[in-house]
């Protein structure tokens, strides 16, 4: 076979669409039996395992059917992960998918428009829960694996794809990725470029946000709205509180210079989303309530020092909780004859931090040019959305790119869908992406 890239290209071809659609209704199938919402659903991901191996087996060592070599790793029954591999010649010069989840968010079928625990589709669109995120990329990589299988074109490069159980739900620990980065299963995919195939709308996704989940309780007094002079309204100490904290955090984490060279769609944020307090009657002031968020942090400033922050502006409100806003002539957050001051009290949920993937990389490069190749053009973007995972393995020295080709719009929505020219271009990708890879040293 010519070792050109274009006569890669050509040699591995394009997506069997029909083969892609059969494997893929498949999955969507068992989506429902893969919904990660613990305790209440716990996926069983070794239902999407047995699908992929039905695929590849028939091209692996384990039945001389071919050279994929294929590593079923569960740390939880029935939660499995597998590492599928198509070996190279050159030692130490290897690229690997990863990523491809096999389980899904929740979806309630009374809510949807079409059946979401079963494929349909409806022109070009592939309708179910699970198309854009993530078994449509779980059976693409799948039927890239198995062309691989099928053509066995003589490649320097190993060529890796990664399925892993427990991506959309971290409650229950030691299931997925993490356990086969601890285990050291993946160590050798640092040697090359590391795609993960968990995004969306067909451009390199360079960059992911960090998350901060607060929650702030503010104490006052309860009275009688009608003696509002004997009061400490709670309700007003959150909403001043909570105005001058985010006046302080914006000043201390403006817009990073580096967030345009990313493409980030937003700066770092911080912002309430939920509000609540104890029932009572209109005519009563309430004593207390809590409000709820989250920071949503670019890559270019560290969580620990976002939180050491926060903690500072609670603590030097509480000291100084006089000189605080009021709204009123009553309004007040000290009660000196009964020796009563407002207060703030802050915690915080699970943190995770977000990702900037290097763009001096070779396999960003490659990536920028296959997407260019083949989706007609190349605008890498950045969203403050988080994933976690790809952070932790960016600290553990490896190379991450990602990339995906679902719709955005559609990710963990009602009526989820792909399309299968999409899913057609990401396959392609994929193909340029390994040739590319064989003319470099």
């Amino acid at each position: 076979m010519a070792s050109s890239s274009k006569a890669l290209n050509e040699f591995l071809g394009s997506l069997d669409k029909d083969s892609y659609v059969s494997l893929l209704s498949k999955l969507i199938g068992e989506s429902k039996f893969v919904q990660n919402n613990p305790p209440e659903l716990i996926p069983q991901e070794d239902l999407i395992v047995k699908h992929v191996l039905e695929s590849l087996r028939p091209y692996s060592t384990e039945t001389g059917g071919g050279p994929l070599v294929i590593n079923h790793v569960a740390y939880h029954s029935g939660r499995g992960n597998l590492i599928v591999e198509y070996p190279g010649s050159v030692p130490g010069k290897i690229l690997s998918f990863v990523g491809m989840h096999m389980d899904v968010v929740t979806a309630n079928p009374d809510d949807w428009e079409f059946d979401p625990f079963s494929l349909s589709i409806d022109g070009d669109k592939l309708r179910g829960r699970g198309t854009t995120d993530c078994l449509g990329h779980v059976a693409l990589v799948t039927e890239l694996m198995k062309r691989l299988g099928q053509t066995k074109p003589a490649l320097k490069s190993t060529v890796v794809a990664v399925f892993i159980a427990s991506e959309e739900n971290s409650s229950i620990p030691g299931v997925g990725v993490d356990m086969l980065v601890k285990d050291k299963l993946l160590d050798k995919l640092k040697s090359g470029p590391l795609y993960w195939i968990d995004t969306a709308d067909k451009q390199p996704c360079v960059g992911t946000g960090g998350m901060i989940p607060w929650k702030l309780h503010f104490t006052g007094k309860l009275f009688h709205s009608g003696l509002a002079h004997k009061a400490i309204n709670a309700m007003e100490l959150a909403m001043e509180g909570l105005k001058e904290i985010q006046a302080r955090f914006y000043r201390d984490f403006p817009p990073h210079p580096q967030e345009k060279v990313y493409g980030f769609a937003t700066p770092s944020t911080m912002k309430p989303t939920q509000w609540s307090y104890p029932a009572g009657g209109i005519n009563q002031i309430p004593g207390e309530c809590t409000v709820c968020g989250d920071v949503r942090l670019t890559p270019f400033y560290e969580v620990k020092e976002v939180i050491t922050k926060l903690q500072e502006y609670v603590d030097d409100i509480n000291s100084n909780i006089e000189k605080l806003e009021t709204r009123g002539p009553v309004s007040k957050y000290v009660l000196p004859d009964e020796n009563l001051r407002g207060r703030l009290t802050l915690s915080f949920d699970e943190t995770s931090a977000g990702v900037a993937c290097n763009l001096d990389s070779p396999g960003f490069h490659v990536l920028c040019k296959a997407t260019e190749e083949v989706v007609g053009h190349v605008k890498p973007y950045s969203i403050t959305g988080t994933l976690p995972l790809i952070r932790d393995l960016k600290d553990e020295g490896f190379d991450v790119q990602t990339s995906g080709y679902g719709l955005m719009a559609t990710y963990h929505a009602k009526n989820e869908y792909c399309l299968l020219t999409d899913m057609c271009q990401g396959f392609d990708v994929f193909v340029r992406i390994i040739s590319q890879l064989e003319e470099q040293d």
